[in-house]
């Protein structure tokens, strides 16, 4: 059987001949990624945590006949894929250097272990013992919780004055502050640090409800708070 390339809309397919076969032409569409698909397309559910909650509303039906997304590279149905930490090392990495970036991150993730482990081995009782997490990722999404803000100041401009009004926040956007304020808290330190040591030293007390980030936050809704009286600006 002889392979016959064809090239469409700048795809190569590939299309096996038979002897007594003649091909014809193909019409397919074919797509570069997730993201360059219909908006109609359903994203992918490929966890079965997410797949049990679908089941228990019966709306994983619904989706079946549905057209659904392909998963992207980094993402997998395995009990070791957390999508947060992959959204971390993403938003750690520069340069393309991922590598780099999941290092850091894996070895943050080590430093918090041992020093909660100390920290459990210090304890003198056992009810301290039970609320001591050694678990680094359940630190990580406690301290993402912690940081993430409930509101948010958008620059209005109003008879030539540009007032901040406080307003309501969407989830992802509170995500993306929570991750950029620990990277920044991060970066925010001496020469002498490295990152992994000084990200696990901010997870813990972001995970704690103290340090620079959830000062941040604190901050940010007092402003909100202060500026309440320019509510009203935003249906306007």
């Amino acid at each position: 059987m002889n392979s016959i390339r064809y090239k469409l809309s700048g795809v190569t397919c590939s299309v096996l001949q038979a002897a007594n076969f003649r091909p014809a032409y193909i019409q397919c569409r074919l797509y570069s990624g997730p993201t360059s698909f219909p908006d109609f397309f359903k994203n992918p559910i490929f966890r079965k945590e997410e797949q049990a909650k679908l089941i228990e509303i019966n709306e994983l039906s619904k989706l079946a006949i549905s057209p659904v997304k392909p998963p992207g590279v980094s993402e997998t149905s395995s009990v070791y894929y957390d999508p947060l930490v992959n959204k971390l090392i993403n938003h750690v990495m520069k340069m393309g250097k991922k590598q780099l970036a999941r290092e850091l991150v894996e070895k943050a993730f080590e430093n918090v272990k041992r020093i909660q482990i100390e920290r459990y081995h210090l304890a003198s009782s056992a009810e301290a013992k039970a609320k001591i997490i050694l678990n680094p990722k359940d630190i990580l999404h406690q301290a993402i919780e912690n940081c993430r803000p409930l509101l948010q100041l958008l620059p209005i401009k109003r008879g030539g004055i540009v007032y901040q009004v406080p307003a309501p926040i969407t989830e992802k956007r509170s995500l993306f502050l929570a991750i950029k304020w620990l990277l920044d808290a991060t970066n925010d330190k001496e020469r002498t640090i490295h990152f992994p040591q000084q990200f696990a030293w901010e997870l813990l007390d972001a995970a704690n409800n103290t340090g620079k980030v959830v000062k941040r936050k604190q901050d940010l809704h007092r402003q909100c708070e202060a500026n309440r009286a320019y509510a009203h600006y935003r249906w306007q």
